[in-house]
């Protein structure tokens, strides 16, 4: 688990900005869900045998002998927020969430024990157009990042639960025959989740499945055609994918359509984005039948595409305009309302302030160092002739004196 500290959150708040914009556009209303939830919460709906609830949780017993698990990701506790609060009893709702998820994992380059996610769900519309809306969203960010062509979507279809489940036996079926051959964690999950195999990274094991059953040939006809609609609608929208038939999600809850946004240019290929639809997710946890499909992406994968491809603009980092430089006994006492009377401006500037005394020279650099344009210097004269010093920074502008009233006009002059 790791901090982020002052000099790295300007980043993380651009990019939260960046989003929630996006997102704003879309008519998506934001959910705040608590990061404790029960443990069975997550077994349910995420999947016994999945690796998050198998290995990966953070579960502990509270005082009442109750398990309560560190939430691993976010659709699950959305759902049950939605269904507690009555949020899909006949209504269409667009939900995006955002805070920190916890998995005991191995940590690497862009992945820690607590990261932060950025999750959109949908519940109550059946159709692919939902799902292309989600899609061409993700679409939209990256393009306005400007990190869309670095990312490729990958799309497939799980098809019917039922659908499914044909296809899983004959995998088994398959897969036994080669079991010895499997790498260790595809011979773990043979019995209790052999999709997934379909998704290692093992070379080998990638070889062996170039024989085993095609999905396409189990698929039900209606998710063939949701998945067909589907493609029309991202065509028609100019978003550009490969279709992946050995695509599929972590967990267990994904119905027809599955997505990723991957990137190999982190080194290894890498997900930032990924979803698709859960159909059955929100009955399986004790609600009536519901379709719903979302997304997640990670904030930290993001953050370090962001900075890999160098399309951070520097202005970001900049988090002051002003600095006031303060001189005297009387300029102390006014100094406070002059620093008011500018955060007040309608430009809203942002101004630092110098405290803790010490020497013109030294506050002057302070002024140099806190990244302003301009530097207000006010001493015992100017404060009581309500005037003060303007000096440019970042340029060659004279420096001059302006009464406190005409700040607003001498900002502007700055861009401020």
């Amino acid at each position: 688990m790791n901090d982020v500290l002052p000099s790295e959150s300007p980043l993380w708040q651009y990019l939260e900005s960046q989003v929630k914009s996006v997102l704003d556009q879309y008519s998506y209303r934001e959910m705040r869900m608590p990061i404790v939830e029960s443990t069975e919460l997550f077994a349910r709906g995420v999947g016994e045998h999945t690796d998050v609830v198998e290995k990966e949780m953070y579960t502990f017993l509270d005082r009442n002998e109750d398990s309560l698990t560190l939430r691993p990701e976010g659709t699950a506790g959305c759902v049950r927020a939605a269904l507690q609060h009555g949020l899909t009893h006949n209504q269409i709702q667009r939900l995006w969430y955002q805070g920190p998820m916890f998995r005991y994992e191995r940590p690497q380059k862009g992945r820690y024990r607590q990261f932060f996610q950025i999750g959109a769900e949908t519940f109550g519309i059946a159709s692919p157009d939902i799902d292309a809306e989600l899609i061409v969203m993700t679409h939209r960010l990256f393009k306005k990042l400007g990190i869309s062509d670095s990312l490729t979507l990958h799309l497939n279809t799980l098809g019917s639960s039922e659908a499914r489940a044909r296809y899983r036996k004959a995998l088994v079926d398959y897969l036994e025959g080669v079991k010895d051959k499997l790498d260790e964690d595809s011979q773990r999950r043979l019995y209790v989740n052999p999709m997934r195999i379909l998704d290692s990274k093992s070379k080998s094991t990638q070889a062996l499945l170039d024989g085993a059953p095609q999905f396409k040939d189990y698929i039900d006809e209606e998710s063939v055609e949701h998945f067909d609609q589907l493609r029309k609608l991202l065509d028609a929208a100019g978003v550009d994918y490969v279709v992946n038939p050995r695509l599929v999600r972590g967990l267990d809850y994904y119905t027809k359509t599955v997505f990723e946004w991957m990137t190999d240019a982190l080194g290894a290929q890498g997900t930032v984005c990924g979803g698709g639809r859960y159909d059955g997710l929100i009955p399986l946890l004790g609600g009536k039948p519901t379709p719903g499909s979302g997304f997640a992406m990670g904030v930290e994968r993001l953050l370090l595409l962001l900075e890999t491809l160098n399309v951070v603009p520097d202005s970001i980092y900049n988090t002051v305009d002003v600095f006031m430089v303060v001189a005297g006994e009387q300029a102390q006492l006014s100094a406070f309302e002059l620093a008011e009377s500018v955060r007040s401006l309608p430009s809203k500037p942002r101004l630092q302030m110098n405290c803790g005394g010490g020497s013109f020279k030294s506050q002057m650099k302070k002024a140099d160092k806190s990244g302003a344009q301009i530097a207000l210097i006010l001493g015992d004269d100017e404060a009581n002739q309500k005037i003060v010093q303007v000096k440019d920074l970042r340029g060659d502008m004279q420096q001059e004196t302006a009464a406190w009233s005409d700040l607003a006009e001498i900002f502007a002059k700055f861009s401020i």
